[in-house]
């Protein structure tokens, strides 16, 4: 036998060692080649999307998909420890073993927990855990917010926390709102928190223009920019231990919104849409036809048959209307642990109640975060928001004259006289009763606004628990806004008299914020944190508006040619901010030892170019200690209670909210002249508010039951005012400090509970209460402000601010019923005596405050199987309401040409025709009330074939009903009654109505 070639045993020897290497990889694959899958579910059976899971020995970590799957692969044989995590359940952890490379499956069922305090929740500056907190805060996530059409942030926690007051001041689409967090504490500056946007703080300015002559006065809300859909969470800092770190800006508290980000794991595209009716809840009780010819026959039987039309009319049904909401949002995040990306867009067309209002708003936001080098130490987070908004307004403006706006238009419209005549046309009386339809017909006024903001965040970890980080962000904002007033139609003798305006808003603010953040655990028994930084920042405000009239109409909006108005008419006005610029350093530390000892420091030193040369920096320092009584051996597992936690804090903070060059020596450009409009002060410094907080925080029999009880006291001392300078000092007007202080003090009550936990059913129950109390001392002599309007109100003020009392109180006259000699009103005399004869204009008294001294608020969700029903209510109580649209609009002396308030026709005593309206306790309500602010039936259709993925449909009604002895629109109103700067409560005039709204929507992912 032949031995074979050389070359074929050594390819045989090659052949065979590439076959055990082949043999070795494929056995190495096949060993790596494990997988664990599974999914990630509520007890409920939906799919938690975001959740965590990690493999503790591979430190391997990944979020769940849309339908709440994972996978891990290629993993070697051995044991492995997995975990599963989502924020506001509880964790779950299984053990499984690989063996011969097989696949295994894990799956979790995560249960609520009522409360986490474990929870890292957003501070100034940075982040905390909730058991570590020794401030007065409160977090708010998306899962508990209000819900149905949200135009501006601020509703989304209407009633939610203790200490919270929000007051949507107009029904406008996108109106104004009040926020007060603990009340109120200035006389002259901002009441109104400082909002803060992913670390960026924000102006609080509108870009909405202001308009001219009869036009919508309200300004819009300066955070109407923000789509609620794109917001996370909100904290809500309180007490000034918490609000410190923002030292010259902290005084009203502080709302940090965070935005929701980018989620490791494929992309998952998630759609929400909603479509609804809205309308008015309840119609302004005013006389009908018939039983406005009753009261002609009661109390002019000599006009009765002149003023009586024949017709059957409302008016003010005549001006509203079935508004149709529409509400379309989407986004899609996805990414690694090493770069998460998000993009959002939102949609929102809301029709209002009176014709010709409306709010379209286009809203995109992208954010990122990423993280570089191989240590992956280098990161970079960005976001970018993007915003415009389309509003038309309807003609309600809150400082008209005698012919009133739209509102008190309608409410006093003959209900027997047409609307139009037999040919359509609209009815004209004269130029002073003026046809509401027509009012509609002669108003345009529309604004076009948009808003940006970048923000851009660069990070480095020097160690692990060494992190600086740089914050650049830009916020620019611009307004539109153009009107014309058809005169002609409202008055066929104006038609040679026409008007229009434009005007314009722009604003860039800009930011730099360097932080150093330390926070390690030094021990078991120790850990240690700190923040440190500097921040700059520059705000830079302009508008201009130009107006002219004298136009006759040829088919063309006024707006569009102005410079063909009568020369002699026009006017122009422009004005640019001077310098307003922040540079702040700060700093706080704390520790925890034994995780039962807890201290925090603050202080933060402000310098800005609004105070006077020798008062440009002030220092805000806190402090704050907490102690964890559950962490000691006496309680520790204890299952009966499971959290008690005593806190105590102090601090200072300020507020310069105010215009910027009050302190400077300014001038007043006028037509070709020039005034000294402020006199300088050198020595102007800041508002102060020091605040006290003692508050504990528990939890017991298994967190089924946890709250919380604060106590506060701030007192606000050096108040910024602006004074006009007595003679004989040249005219003008200077800021100055006042002496005196403001105080607010009250208890703030929070309590969540599971009444019900069984396997089909849960039902969770959560109240709130705040009990306030306001007052001034030591001030010199009073302030008024609260302007009253209307037929023979002119130049009324009815509120004071002064010792002994609270802010903003009642100074009317006191009504004691009518004469039934003669029909007249009777009044209170400085004597004591009770006559008609008293004059309410002299004989003036503190009565009563705005000021609610009780907060409520009340939560509660049930579920049953895939069924969810929840329900929001908020509410105030004690403080009283001038239904001044009462006092003015719908009294007895319009008899006999115009229409009244159905309570003013009353046979008991015959009031007098020529009985006229004085600024008294007749029109002061109480304004107690408590709202059903939103009710929403949910239903998880789950998912629907290998499309489509936790597919909900839900059903809210918003503003149902409200529970009140109030007699106007509503008692949740806010009239901009504001007297020199000086700012007025409680006041209710012609408002734009409430409305209520039924909406259907949908959401699902893909």
């Amino acid at each position: 036998m032949e031995r074979p070639p050389l070359w074929i045993g050594r390819a045989a020897k090659i052949a065979g060692v590439l076959l055990l290497l082949q043999f070795l990889f494929a056995f190495n694959s096949y060993a790596q080649s494990g997988t664990i899958s599974g999914k990630v579910s509520s007890d409920k059976g939906e799919a938690l999307a975001g959740a965590t899971v990690v493999i503790v020995e591979k430190n391997l970590s990944i979020s769940v998909g849309s339908d709440g799957s994972f996978s891990f692969s290629k993993l070697e044989d051995g044991s492995y420890t997995v975990t599963a995590s989502f924020v506001g359940y509880a964790s779950g952890t299984q053990s499984v073993n690989i063996a011969d490379g097989k696949a295994q499956t894990v799956d979790f069922t995560l249960t609520p927990v009522t409360q986490s305090i474990d929870e890292v929740v957003v501070i100034g500056y940075g982040t905390a855990r909730k058991k570590d907190l020794t401030g007065s805060m409160v977090t708010i996530s998306e899962r508990n917010f209000n819900k149905g059409i949200m135009t501006n942030p601020d509703q989304l926690i209407q009633g939610k926390t203790p200490g919270v007051m929000v007051i949507n001041n107009t029904g406008q689409p996108g109106g104004s709102v009040t926020v007060r967090i603990r009340g109120n504490s200035s006389i002259r500056a901002s009441n109104n928190p400082l909002f803060v946007l992913d670390g960026v703080p924000m102006s609080g300015n509108s870009p909405l223009p202001e308009g001219r002559g009869g036009f919508s006065s309200d300004r819009g809300n300066p955070l109407t920019y923000l789509n609620p859909g794109d917001i996370a969470s909100m904290d809500i800092l309180k007490d000034a231990s918490a609000t410190a770190i923002y030292g010259s800006r902290g005084a009203n508290g502080v709302v940090i919104i965070t935005t929701k980000k980018g989620k490791a794991g494929p992309p998952v595209l998630s759609v929400g849409a909603s479509a609804g009716i809205s309308n008015m809840r309840e119609y302004p009780d005013v006389l009908d036809a018939a039983r406005f010819r009753e009261a002609l026959k009661y109390y002019t039987p000599s006009e009765a048959t002149n003023a009586d039309f024949g017709s059957n009319v409302d008016a003010f049904k005549a001006i509203t209307r079935n508004a149709v909401t529409q509400n379309y949002y989407a986004d899609v995040a996805g990414g690694t642990e090493h770069g998460k990306y998000r993009l959002s867009g939102g949609y929102l067309n809301q029709n209002g109640i009176i014709i010709g209002s409306q709010l379209k708003k286009y809203t995109a936001n992208f954010t990122g975060n990423f993280r570089f080098l191989e240590s992956r130490r280098l990161g970079l987070d960005f976001s970018l928001f993007l915003t415009q908004t389309n509003n038309q307004y309807a003609p309600i403006n809150a400082t008209v004259g005698s012919e009133g706006n739209l509102i008190s238009q309608a409410l006093q419209w003959n209900p027997t006289r047409p609307l139009r005549d037999e040919k359509g046309n609209l009815t004209f009386i004269n130029a002073s009763t003026r046809n509401p339809l027509a009012t509609i017909d002669a108003f345009k006024d529309r604004s076009v606004t948009n808003t940006m903001v970048v923000n851009l965040a660069p990070y480095y970890k020097i160690t692990d628990d060494l992190e600086y980080r740089f914050i650049y962000s830009v916020m620019r904002q611009t307004g539109n806004r153009e009107g014309i007033y058809r005169a002609g139609i409202i008055d066929p003798n104006g038609v040679n008299d026409e008007q229009a305006f434009i005007s314009n808003n722009g604003e860039t603010n800009q930011q730099m914020t360097h932080t150093l953040s330390y926070n390690k655990q030094v021990s078991d028994d120790w850990n240690i944190n700190a923040v440190a930084g500097y921040e700059y920042l520059d705000y830079n405000f302009n508008n201009n508006i130009t107006f002219g009239r004298g136009f006759n109409f040829v088919g063309l909006d006024y707006f569009d040619y102005l410079q063909y108005s009568t020369p002699a008419t026009r006017e122009i006005a422009s004005y640019r901010s001077p310098t307003n610029q922040l540079q702040s350093l700060f700093v706080r530390g704390g520790f925890n030892y034994l995780n039962r000892y807890l201290f925090t420091a603050t202080a933060r030193r402000d310098g800005s170019t609004k105070f006077g040369a020798n008062n440009k920096y002030a220092i805000f320092p806190s402090v704050a200690v907490a102690w964890n009584i559950a962490e000691e051996a006496f309680l520790k597992g204890n299952s009966n209670i499971n959290q008690l936690k005593l806190r105590l804090g102090w601090g200072e903070t300020g507020n310069q909210e105010f215009p910027s060059g009050a302190s400077l020596n300014r001038l007043v450009f006028g037509n070709r002249s020039i005034s000294q409009a402020n006199y300088g002060n050198p020595d102007l410094k800041w508002e102060t508010s020091s605040t006290i907080n003692a508050g504990i925080d528990f939890s017991i029999l298994n967190n089924r039951l946890y709250g919380s009880i604060d106590y506060f006291n701030k007192k606000t001392t050096d108040a910024l005012f602006e004074q006009t300078l007595a003679q004989p000092a040249p005219a003008g007007r200077v800021w100055v400090n006042l002496d005196g202080e403001i105080v607010n003090k009250g208890v703030e009550i929070a309590l969540t509970g599971t009444v019900v936990k069984t396997q089909d059913w849960t039902w969770d129950l959560t109240g709130n209460v705040t009990f306030l109390k306001n007052s001034v001392s030591g001030l010199v002599g009073y302030y008024e402000t609260g302007a009253l309007r209307g037929q023979g109100f002119s130049g009324v003020l009815g509120q004071r601010m002064v010792n002994g009392q609270p802010l903003n109180v009642w100074y009317l006259a006191i009504h004691e019923g009518i004469d039934p000699q003669t029909g007249m009103s009777m009044y209170r005399g400085a004597d004591g005596s009770i006559s008609s004869a008293n004059d309410p204009a002299i004989n003036k008294f503190y009565n009563n405050s705005p000021n609610p001294t009780t907060l409520l608020g009340i939560s509660t969700n049930v579920t049953y199987k895939k069924f969810t029903l929840g329900a929001n209510m908020n509410g105030a109580m004690g403080h009283y309401l001038f239904n001044n649209t009462a006092a003015t609009t719908l009294g007895l002396s319009n008899l006999s040409l115009r229409n009244i308030g159905s309570a003013f026709f009353n046979t008991d005593v015959k009031e007098s025709t020529s009985n006229s309206a004085a600024p008294s306790t007749r029109y002061l309500e109480k304004g107690n009330y408590l709202k059903m602010a939103n009710l929403t039936l949910g239903y998880r259709v789950g998912n629907i074939g290998n499309a489509l993925k936790n597919f909900n449909i839900s059903l809210t009604g918003q503003n149902l009903f409200i529970i009140t002895k109030y007699t106007g629109f509503d008692p949740e109103v806010n009239t901009d009654g504001a007297t020199n700067g000086i700012p007025s409560l409680g006041i209710e005039y012609l408002p734009y109505p409430p409305a209520r709204t039924v909406l259907l929507g949908v959401s699902f992912s893909l």
